[in-house]
């Protein structure tokens, strides 16, 4: 060989491209979850304690068991007698719901 020969350059492997780094993904914002929870039910006149037992279990357990929840029930009572209340009844009534500690409670005459 001719020492003046050339020495063809060395062969570098192909460049291998750099990956690029996976940007972090963007956080999803916070969900916002519900604060408050509010229901008006009608119960069944007949059967009330069978009800309002079943809105507790199925209902009022749930959200007491949460922490922090403050949970308020009440219950309203609404009664239009057209013929009108006996004076016995008022009487019976009202010496009930003061014992059993109504916050608000009266008859109406119209």
């Amino acid at each position: 060989m001719n020492s003046e020969s050339k020495v063809p350059p060395p062969i570098e492997p192909p460049a291998r491209p750099v990956p690029e780094k996976p940007e972090s993904p963007t956080p999803e914002p916070p969900k916002t979850l519900a604060k408050r929870f509010h229901g008006t039910v009608t119960l069944d006149t007949t059967r009330v304690g069978r009800d309002a037992s079943r809105i507790a279990e199925e209902m009022i357990s749930h959200l007491s068991g949460l922490v922090g929840a403050k949970v308020t029930v009440t219950l309203d009572i609404d009664v239009d007698i057209p013929s009108g209340v006996p004076d016995n009844v008022v009487r019976i009534v009202t010496e009930n719901s003061r014992t059993l500690k109504f916050a608000t409670h009266g008859f109406e005459k119209e």
